[in-house]
């Protein structure tokens, strides 16, 4: 066959073994001609292949519209990546049009480099216009054979692999492998459940503790017979309670508020890829999230022995206030398995004061506070779950809003924008409080406030804004920095000033609140009573490679895509060389987390 008939069909896989390679490079940082030629490339010269073969008529339109989809693709990945600081599952791509918090941003993650992703679609154009009519090449069979042997080897390997964390999953193996695997893996509910089963006893023994029965715990009934309040709140983080900037307080009302709480200074979030949703998952059920799959999109309908169905039993109402579509992330599901017997979206708070998602906090306070004599009437007691939106990424407020004046060097900033959110977000929680007070509830309540997962994280932070988070905080910011989220308990003569430093996670929120509300929980939970127990062990399956914990000394990041495992002293956050006490948090870890997916497997789709 003549060379010129041959050389369309070298550029056409030439110019995929190139996208491929750039793509390994940037987001693994992965160089090895090999890996890609005989891991990467294969399984997409395959597709190509199959393209080449089906569309032979018009061959250019189908490899434009391949190479296209490729490079979306992985321009998604890598803006992904910025973020979250993982490489989504197929199912987050699937699910692209709910990741506002992304999408939003685009222009915010996005560089010009990213764009050279498509730069093949220009190419392609001029070798359309070369090679008008290619002439079929019978060899394409023999590629896609030989593709796919290559390609079904490599995937046979990785389906033996455990899927401990999907990014190093995916520079070992292949990122379409990946990809595949864990579709194999969701299908065969292999994934991470198995049979382990730990009792109560056996758990607090895994996280370094002397188990006591709830009824026994010092603390339990301290609140009891009181009405709960459980304010979640959008990117909160502990780091900037008790702060100023330019002696303006980030947060005056909670810090306020802290002289009568306990306030726990050492929380870690334990969301996934659900993020908000996760959140309200985990606050509800004690359970752990799903991970890479938003939780919310893999319910099966099922009832959970959920915080509201709890306190049913003892005679509570409740009701979820949340001013967004209830449709996002699946809330839809979500909350009937929480077992809420009222629900508030934007279907129901008034659409005013729009910001971002939609009503900014103070029309949901507003709201949720107006609902509170109706429910006293109806409820015995009532337990209100409100999740705030306003101070969400990419934390744009309108001057009106904007309650702090910001030095020069923070105007513009990401870092200085996310500080206005909060701020403005502590005067509508300010709002609230006062409005219990000034209707009587307060004294007669527990009052939980939670920040819901880190707003100060992924590339969004540039190098300037880690520069003036130092400066703020007077140390580099830090992963426990970005992790860590305040936990706060209070309510009329129920606490006096107290922080505690003892490690805790958002897993412990629900077995808190019910063992000082005197209220036992029949099922099982991954969390404890924070008040009764010292240590503790969390593991991380977001945000960090899957395999890193936290525990009460140590914060472990296992090895991902681009960088190896570090061992952490988790007071002071220096690097620490790997010890035989870390190799059995690893292990204690893993058991924890087999135990946790064991539990969450009874609510999952089939």
């Amino acid at each position: 066959m003549k060379k010129t008939a041959v050389m369309p069909y070298i550029l056409i896989f030439f110019l995929l073994f190139i996208k491929i390679s750039a793509f390994r490079v940037l987001i693994f940082d992965a160089k090895s001609f090999w890996h890609i030629a005989l891991v990467e490339f294969p399984l997409w010269a395959f597709l190509l292949s199959v393209v080449l073969l089906v569309a032979h008529k018009q061959l250019w339109q189908a490899v434009w519209i391949f190479n296209l989809l490729v490079s979306i693709i992985f321009f998604t990945v890598t803006l992904y990546l910025r973020y979250y600081s993982t490489i989504p599952s197929y199912y987050d791509l699937q699910q692209a049009t709910q990741s506002s918090s992304v999408s939003n941003t685009i222009a915010m993650l996005s560089t010009p480099w990213d764009f050279l992703f498509f730069l093949d679609a220009v190419l392609l154009v001029f070798l359309a216009r070369r090679w008008r009519k290619p002439v079929k090449l019978p060899a394409i069979k023999h590629i896609a054979i030989s593709m796919a042997v290559i390609s079904a080897i490599s995937i046979g390997y990785a389906i033996e692999q455990p899927v401990i964390d999907v990014s190093y999953f995916a520079k070992e193996n292949g990122f379409l492998q990946s990809q595949v695997v864990q579709l194999y893996n969701r299908s065969t509910d292999t994934a991470h459940a198995s049979s382990t089963k730990l009792s109560e006893k056996k758990l607090e023994e895994l996280k370094g503790n002397k188990y006591v029965k709830v009824s026994e715990q010092e603390s339990f009934g301290r609140a009891e017979g009181r009405n709960l309040f459980v304010i979640q709140v959008e990117s909160l983080q502990n780091f900037v309670i008790g702060k100023t900037l330019n002696g303006q307080e980030i947060t005056p009302n909670l810090n306020n508020l802290l002289s009568e709480s306990a306030y726990f200074s050492n929380v870690f979030q334990q969301i996934g890829a659900g993020t908000t949703s996760d959140a309200e998952w985990i606050v509800n059920t004690g359970l752990y999230p799903q991970g890479m799959i938003p939780t919310a999109n893999s319910l099966s309908g099922k009832e959970a022995p959920s915080l509201a169905r709890t306190l049913k039993k003892e005679g509570y109402g409740s009701a979820t206030y949340h001013a967004d579509d209830v449709t996002f992330w699946n809330r839809d599901v979500l909350y009937p398995v929480l077992g809420y017997e009222e629900v508030f979206s934007i279907d129901d708070i008034p659409n005013v004061k729009n910001v971002g998602f939609g009503p900014a906090d103070e029309v949901l306070f507003r709201f949720a506070a107006d609902e509170l004599p109706r429910q006293l009437e109806t409820y015995e007691r009532i337990y209100a779950n409100i999740v705030t939106v306003t101070s969400h990424t990419p934390f744009e407020l309108p001057s009106s809003m904007q309650h702090l004046t910001l030095p020069i060097e923070y105007e513009g900033m990401y870092v200085g924008n996310y500080l206005q959110s909060i701020r403005y977000a502590d005067e509508q929680i300010g709002f609230f409080i006062q409005e219990l007070k000034d209707r009587g509830i307060y004294d007669e309540s527990l009052i939980v406030i939670l920040g819901d997962h880190s707003g100060m994280h992924g590339t969004l932070v540039t190098k300037e804004d880690q520069q003036l988070l130092s400066d703020f905080l007077g140390h580099d910011y830090s992963l426990k920095d970005q992790f860590t989220i305040p936990l706060i308990f209070t309510g009329g003569n129920l606490f006096e000033e107290k922080e505690l430093t003892r490690l805790g996670g958002q897993t412990d929120i629900m077995p808190t609140v019910l063992a000082l509300l005197g209220i036992e929980h029949n099922a099982s939970v991954m969390g404890h009573n924070l008040f009764e127990y010292k240590k503790n062990l969390l593991g991380m399956r977001y945000y960090m490679p899957g395999g890193s914990y936290i525990q009460s000394e140590q914060l472990y990041k296992a090895p991902g895509a681009k960088l190896p495992g570090v061992l952490h002293d988790l007071k002071t956050m220096d690097e620490r060389r790997k010890n035989s006490d870390a190799k059995k948090h690893r292990k204690d870890t893993e058991t924890l987390m087999n135990y946790a997916d064991t539990l969450l497997t009874d609510y999952m789709k089939d």
